[in-house]
C-alpha cells in the first residue's frame, strides 16, 4: 500500500462576510481629534471559521471527502492514497465543525439553533464555503463523498444545490431506517468506551481491537485526530511524611489521550440530521452510488429506489461501519466507476480497469 501523498493546508472562511468600510466624519468642522483605537473583527463580522483541509492529486476530476461524527479527514487518509494511485484525480478532505482541527473562532452555540435541521445547515453551508474559498466563485465539477454524518450531510449540500457543480454523490454506510434504528443505543455505545487513554498507542490499539476501525493501517492515521492530548492533576499519595508516620497527598500532572470532541452533547440533534435523508438522497438529480457495510442496513425508500434503478449500491462485507477505513481497496474498485459517469476525464492509471456493471 503506498504512503498517503497528501498536503494540508489551513484556509480561513469567514461565513456572511460583508464589504466593510469606515469612515470618519467631524461635525463640527477640522481640529477634532481622530479615534485611531482598533476594531475587534468581530464587531464586523459574524463569524470566523479556521478549517483544516486536506488536499491529494493535481489534475482531474475533484472529490470532496466529508468524514463522520467524532472522526477526521484523516479518516480518508489510507483511501485517499488507495485512489490517487488507481484513478487521475484531485481529492479535498477538510475537517467538520467541531471535529478534529477545525477552529472556530466565535463558535455559534447549539442551543441557539431552533431546530436540529437549522443546527445541521451550518455544516454544509461550511462545506459550501471552504469549496468556494479553495476554488473560487466557480470551482470545478466534483464528486462529494459522505461517510455516515458526513453522508447525511453530502446528500443535503447536493439537494441544496449549494454547490452547482456537484455532479456525483457517493454515501457510505448511512441510510434514514438504520440509521434511527442506531440512534436509540448510541449513548450506551458512548458510555462503553474508554474515557481516555494513557498513549496514542493505546487508543490505537483499542480502536482494533474493539473493532472500531479493523484496519491498523488507517487506524494509526485516523485516531490521531479522534483524540487529542489533555494534562490532568490528580493527587499522590505519599508516606510517611517527615517520618511522622503521616499521610499526605500531593498534586502531580499526568498526560492523557481523551475524545477531541463529545458525541453525546448533540443527542437532541440526531433524529432531525437522519430523518428523510433516503428520500432527499434518491430525490438528488446526479448519479449516486451507495456502500454499505451490511444488506441489512436498506430501508424500504431505498430498497424500492434502488430495485428501480434510482441509484447504484454495493455491499462491502466483511467490515464495520468505517468501510472506507475497514476495505480501502474494495471502496476504490467501485468509486472510480460513478467517477466514469460524472467525470470524462477519469481516466484509470496503470491499466486499472473498473467494473462494468455493479
Amino acid at each position: 500500500m503506498p504512503k498517503p501523498r497528501i498536503s494540508c493546508e489551513l484556509h480561513m472562511c469567514s461565513l456572511n462576510f460583508f464589504n466593510y468600510f469606515c469612515f470618519t466624519f467631524d461635525s463640527h468642522g477640522v481640529g477634532r481629534k481622530r479615534d485611531y483605537s482598533p476594531v475587534s473583527w468581530s464587531d464586523i463580522l459574524d463569524c470566523d471559521h479556521i478549517f483544516r483541509v486536506y488536499k491529494s492529486g493535481v489534475d482531474g476530476p475533484v472529490l470532496v471527502l466529508l468524514h463522520g461524527g467524532g472522526h477526521s479527514a484523516l479518516s480518508w487518509a489510507v483511501f485517499t492514497a488507495s485512489m490517487t494511485s488507481r484513478v487521475t484525480c484531485r481529492v479535498l478532505a477538510m475537517d467538520l465543525r467541531g471535529h478534529a482541527n477545525e477552529r472556530v473562532l466565535k463558535p455559534v452555540p447549539l442551543s441557539l439553533s431552533a431546530t436540529p435541521l437549522k443546527c445541521f445547515f451550518l455544516f454544509f453551508r461550511d462545506v459550501a464555503n471552504v469549496v468556494k474559498a479553495i476554488y473560487g466563485e466557480i470551482p470545478p465539477p466534483l464528486l462529494l463523498v459522505g461517510h455516515s454524518v458526513g453522508g447525511a450531510i453530502a446528500i443535503h449540500t447536493a439537494s441544496a444545490n449549494l454547490i452547482p457543480s456537484v455532479v456525483g454523490l457517493v454515501v457510505i454506510d448511512v441510510v434514514e431506517g438504520s440509521a434511527m434504528d442506531v440512534l436509540h443505543s448510541m449513548q450506551n455505545f458512548l458510555r462503553g468506551r474508554p474515557k481516555s487513554f494513557k498513549s496514542i498507542d493505546h487508543a490505537i490499539e483499542w480502536s482494533v481491537k474493539s473493532g472500531q476501525i479493523r484496519n491498523l493501517e488507517s487506524a494509526k492515521v485516523s485516531m490521531v485526530g479522534q483524540v487529542r492530548r489533555y494534562v490532568v492533576s490528580v493527587l499522590s499519595l505519599v508516606s510517611p511524611l517527615w517520618g511522622l508516620g503521616l499521610e499526605a497527598c500531593i498534586p502531580k500532572r499526568l498526560s492523557v489521550y481523551s475524545w477531541r470532541i463529545d458525541l453525546s452533547k448533540a443527542e437532541k440533534y440526531w433524529d432531525g440530521w437522519f430523518r428523510g435523508i433516503s428520500n432527499l438522497f434518491l430525490s438528488c438529480n446526479v448519479p449516486k452510488l451507495l456502500l454499505l457495510a451490511g444488506i441489512d442496513r436498506l430501508d424500504r425508500d431505498l430498497t424500492i429506489g434502488q430495485m428501480q434503478g434510482k441509484f447504484m449500491m454495493q455491499v462491502l462485507p466483511p467490515c464495520g461501519h468505517a468501510v472506507h477505513e475497514d476495505t480501502p481497496d474494495k471502496v476504490i474498485v467501485f468509486v472510480p466507476l460513478l467517477c466514469s459517469l460524472c467525470f470524462v476525464s477519469a481516466a484509470p492509471r496503470g491499466g486499472a480497469t473498473c467494473p462494468s456493471s455493479l
